[in-house]
């Protein structure tokens, strides 16, 4: 098949889903096209069967705000034509799922028919579309689609009870190449992030009030205070400096790092002994499960798609959303006993090997067959 893929080229992820997903498509045979207003961060290419296709919007004094999906639109169009494409898959409601039924009704224009699947992330649901301004356009969005799914049951859930869905939603989860986080790493590296006594303790997110930041800093505070202990953060956000800050109040600085947005996680996560996910609310939690399949045990909060990922009791625990006091005692359990400890990073790896990318990608490309032939499902 020929796959063109709309994505946000970001670290976050939906962009590194479609990223990953597109990469494991072209190991398979597939043509695959990437069509973002830039190159993916997770995308390589050196490979034959990825291409992609920047999409530019010319700027024009009349309009306040440029039109994005008017200019990736014409570029679908445009794509579709050029190179043969035969299905379009869209990640996020809107403005993707938006500007690629334009397209398609161009292209119909042309005797073009071509089916499009859309892949709800989260935020496009839970934020943004369900806005009142932009609540009928994501509903439309979605019902023209030829294919609906979610990364979660729980977000499919979420959708059904924002909007008015006349489309089935097929929960297909995010998921993860497992081999690629086998630790290739020497133990001489784990030496660059903390002394060999401390237990290291990661967060990884776009550090939005909605990670809720301070909780991760609270917890390491009670963590360090039972044990020698570093906490690495990895990525960039608004609540970065309210964290630099209560770091400061709490005297933990030099225990905590800012390491920005890192293209080494995978390094930080195969030392790291336990990972913090508190968030207020996550449609799937990718980065838990990244942490998972480098064996890394994850305390979480218990909301949204996160419950899905992460097992009670097996490959780490979860808490109400603000539960600080309980975290910290999770986390100090797991820590504090080096065969307990390794059990949990045992299971962690082995609770990912449910979302590897052989088991889920065969689902969408069920899915894209599915699409071709006409069926709604």
């Amino acid at each position: 098949m020929k796959i063109a893929i709309v994505c946000y080229p970001t670290f976050g992820g939906s962009g590194v889903v479609a990223t990953e997903l597109g990469i494991a498509l072209a190991d398979k045979g597939h043509e695959v096209h990437f069509i973002t207003y830039k190159q993916p961060v997770r995308l390589e290419l050196l490979h034959s069967h990825v291409h992609y296709h920047e999409v530019t919007v010319p700027s024009y004094p009349l309009f306040h705000y440029q039109p994005y999906e008017l200019a990736l639109s014409s570029k679908l169009v445009d794509m579709v034509k050029l190179h043969k494409i035969d299905i379009l898959h869209v990640h996020y409601a809107i403005p993707h799922a938006y500007a690629g039924y334009m397209a398609k009704k161009m292209l119909a224009e042309e005797n073009i028919c071509i089916p499009m699947v859309t892949t709800l992330h989260g935020t496009d649901i839970t934020l943004v579309g369900s806005h009142p301004f932009y609540k009928s356009a994501v509903t439309f969005s979605i019902n023209k689609s030829d294919i609906v799914t979610s990364v979660s049951q729980s977000l499919k859930e979420d959708t059904l009870r924002l909007f008015d869905i006349k489309n089935e939603i097929n929960v297909v989860p995010n998921f993860i190449d497992v081999e690629k986080h086998d630790n290739p790493f020497t133990e001489c590296q784990r030496d660059l992030m903390a002394h060999k006594d401390e237990k290291i303790i990661t967060h990884v997110s776009n550090l939005r009030a909605v990670k809720r930041i301070t909780d991760v800093i609270e917890i390491f505070n009670r963590i360090q205070k039972n044990m020698p202990a570093k906490l690495i953060m990895v990525g960039e956000g608004p609540e970065k400096l309210p964290a630099e800050e209560l770091c400061e109040k709490l005297g933990i600085a030099e225990k905590v790092m800012f390491v920005g947005n890192s293209h080494e996680i995978d390094k930080i996560l195969c030392f790291s002994d336990l990972f913090l996910l508190p968030s207020e609310h996550e449609s799937f939690g990718l980065a838990a499960l990244e942490a998972m399949a480098c064996g890394v045990p994850v305390i979480s909060s218990n909301t949204g798609g996160i419950p899905e990922v992460n097992k009670q009791g097996i490959s780490g625990y979860l808490s109400d959303v603000g539960n600080v006091s309980e975290m910290a005692e999770n986390a100090i359990h797991i820590l504090s006993d080096e065969s307990r400890l390794s059990e949990f990073k045992k299971n962690a790896k082995n609770s990912a090997l449910e979302f590897d990318t052989k088991n889920i990608v065969p689902l969408y490309e069920e899915l894209y067959e599915k699409a071709l032939n006409g069926i709604n499902v």
